[in-house]
């Protein structure tokens, strides 16, 4: 396996991952292998398997992590149009949005003010925002803050800013480390299989392009997170599909940090009226473990409490899982699907790690450990 390189920073300094280079096993699952575990190995087996991965990066003992973090969503105007977004609006409407840097600010010092150490930016794609006004948040949060972790920007909103810019990716994403970013999230993989991408978001970047930003980044030492999001109109066989052209990038590059699955949720949506009925928390489990037995070159694995709920995120901890990501002091997106997660303190979430039988530990974006909250024995 690649080892975990810096994460580089603009304040100068670097994020260095704390986990060691894991050896592959012997004979890794290959793609037809993992579709017939996907279709016919019990969710039991299913846990066994991915437990045994993760404990090659995360020994028994080892604490389950989560940071606390601010999604921070600096416009809502959006001209891509995807079929399962509840968040986007086009210009003309009335409760259309592009928030100011004081605004932004704002919201970053609360987070502060929190102990926070992770702030995410993402919004729409704006036609009428430049270059330039993403530039300028970023210098002015590094200036500001200067101790805060960064992780901005979909592959989809950096495409789009080579687009506007005319230059490639490279020159874009090298600006936007030089402004102060210090890692790029995995938002807008949903399915990374262009026949679903072609029916929910034909506007948005292909497969191809997704990765290639990610690529990109990762040749610039920048580190990312990768996602999936499934249950709209995807077959078994796109799901792994999926995981294979993630662990292939990884191969390459070593540039993910982390993986985090979540279900779609279609409410307020124009998937809405679909007839398949949403994911269960049995799908959403076996995809969890389904990926950390498939990503065995990526060491983090995230449960997803916020779509999911706090059990069924706990119980993911016991089949693959590794960390309960963020405590989310802000959250725009998935709450315009109905979900409403309400917000945790680090002292509950501590709580609902140790009664999933594991020590509970603040950790930042690149999964260094900043404060322990050990399980009562």
């Amino acid at each position: 396996m690649t080892a975990i390189a810096q994460c580089s920073t603009s304040s100068g300094d670097s994020l260095q991952s704390p986990f060691p280079a894991v050896a592959r096993p012997a004979q890794r699952i290959d793609e037809n292998e993992a579709l017939r575990l996907f279709r016919e190995a019990s969710l039991f087996e299913l846990g066994i398997m991915a437990e045994d991965v993760k404990r090659r990066f995360h020994p028994e003992g080892k604490p389950v992590t989560f940071v606390i973090d601010r999604n921070v969503n600096y416009t809502n105007v959006c001209n891509v149009d995807c079929l399962f977004c509840a968040f986007y609006r086009h210009k003309e409407d009335d409760d259309a949005y592009t928030l100011e840097y004081f605004q932004i600010k704002e919201k970053t010092q609360e987070l502060v003010d929190a102990g926070g150490t992770q702030l995410l930016l993402q919004g729409g794609v704006n036609p009428d925002l430049p270059f330039e006004y993403y530039l300028d948040i970023v210098r002015n949060l590094r200036r500001d803050f200067p101790n805060l972790t960064i992780h901005s920007f979909s592959p989809t909103e950096i495409a789009y800013m080579a687009h506007i810019t005319g230059q490639d990716l490279k020159w874009v994403i090298e600006r936007l480390m030089e402004a102060g970013i210090s890692s790029i999230p995995g938002a807008g993989g949903e399915i990374l299989h262009d026949d679903i991408r072609r029916k929910v978001s034909h506007k948005k970047v292909n497969t191809h392009d997704w990765l290639e930003v990610m690529e990109v980044a990762h040749g610039l030492s920048l580190k990312t997170s990768a996602t999936m999001m499934f249950g709209m109109m995807e077959e078994d066989w796109h799901i792994v599909d999926h995981l294979f052209q993630i662990r292939n990038l990884q191969d390459r590059t070593g540039g993910f940090l982390a993986f985090i699955p979540w279900t779609f949720q279609k409410a307020n949506t124009k998937l809405e009226k679909l007839p398949n009925p949403a994911a269960t928390g049995v799908e959403y489990l076996r995809v969890n473990a389904l990926a950390r037995i498939v990503l065995d070159n990526i060491p983090n694995i995230g449960a997803s409490w916020i779509t999911q709920g706090l059990k069924i995120g706990q119980t993911a901890l016991r089949m693959g899982a590794n960390d309960m990501g963020g405590l989310l002091l802000e959250e725009n997106v998935v709450t315009q699907c109905g979900i409403n997660p309400t917000r945790k303190s680090v002292e509950e979430m501590a709580k609902v790690i140790h009664a999933a039988g594991y020590d509970a530990a603040q950790r930042d974006t690149a999964y260094n450990i900043l404060n322990t909250y050990p399980l009562a024995r």
